[in-house]
């Protein structure tokens, strides 16, 4: 089966299989959900090492070719991850728990799987950690810590549940075809927020709003929101305890969650 461009298909190569999967460090008693199994590179060996498999798949044509080749505890679901229901390729249950993730992520939508997986997490207490292969320009991303130049939307809203670690660096010769950039296998290792926040959907809008006028100061950052809702966003800003003079990036969580709040209790603005 070859790469289709059409679905970002880069596979790996054999050499480097053993690596990805040591760095994911599966268990015997372990189940995993797949992303983009593609021609089974990971999901064969892992099968070997594992309690089950779940691996969803895009291509039909790959889950045709895929499919014969499976042992019978690993299932595969035919279908886009991003648009699939929880009950298409999670267990029932208190196994649902337990599941653990890993993925060979397209590129160009990493960061939706990325956002998914995080929903999930909050949502139906779905996985303990996710082993993903990003470019390594995404992976450096997600290291980012709030309140450092390199933070931005991606690594606050994953840092907010999750600790991120690089775990494997991958040359673009590890893959055929080879993309144009080295990549990376990160670990998520999902956990309670260290931070209270009363309303994800208005955090998130709040950090969307102010990163994408990241050079600017915040109390011109957070204007094009306020005005949006008929607010005064320095004093939002005066009410979180945050000097409007400082930067979008200089914000630490706990004073995006104390920003959040302040917009939350302003008037009740809507959320969009």
């Amino acid at each position: 089966m070859r790469a289709r461009r059409r679905f970002a298909q880069h596979f790996l190569e054999p050499t480097w299989v053993d690596r990805v999967i040591a760095a994911a460090a599966p268990s015997p008693e372990d189940s995993f959900l797949e992303i983009g199994p593609g021609r089974g590179a990971l999901t064969l060996p892992l099968s070997r090492r594992v309690a089950g498999v779940t691996a969803v798949e895009l291509d039909r044509d790959l889950v045709d070719w895929l499919g014969p080749r499976l042992p019978g505890h690993v299932r595969l679901v035919s279908g886009d991850f991003l648009a699939l229901p929880p009950e298409a390729f999670l267990p029932a249950g208190v196994a649902r728990q337990r599941v653990r993730v890993v993925g060979n992520l397209p590129y160009n939508v990493s960061s939706p799987i990325l956002f998914k997986l995080i929903e999930l997490h909050r949502t139906e207490a779905a996985f303990t950690d996710a082993s993903l292969m990003v470019q390594r320009e995404v992976a450096d991303r997600l290291q980012a810590a709030p309140g450092t130049r390199q933070s931005g939307v991606l690594s606050i809203l994953v840092h907010l549940d999750a600790e991120v670690e690089t775990v494997l660096t991958l040359p673009p010769g590890a893959f055929r075809p080879a993309p144009k950039v080295w990549s990376a296998v990160v670990r998520l290792t999902f956990r309670p927020s260290p931070v209270p926040v009363s309303n994800r959907r208005l955090f998130e809008q709040v950090v969307r709003s102010i990163f994408s006028q990241r050079r600017k100061n915040l109390a011109n950052a957070i204007r094009p929101l306020a005005e949006s809702l008929g607010q005064d966003g320095r004093a939002w800003l005066i009410a979180a305890g945050i000097d409007p003079a400082r930067r979008p990036e200089t914000l630490h969580l706990a004073e995006l969650a104390a920003l959040a709040d302040a917009v939350d209790s302003s008037s009740g603005p809507s959320v969009v």
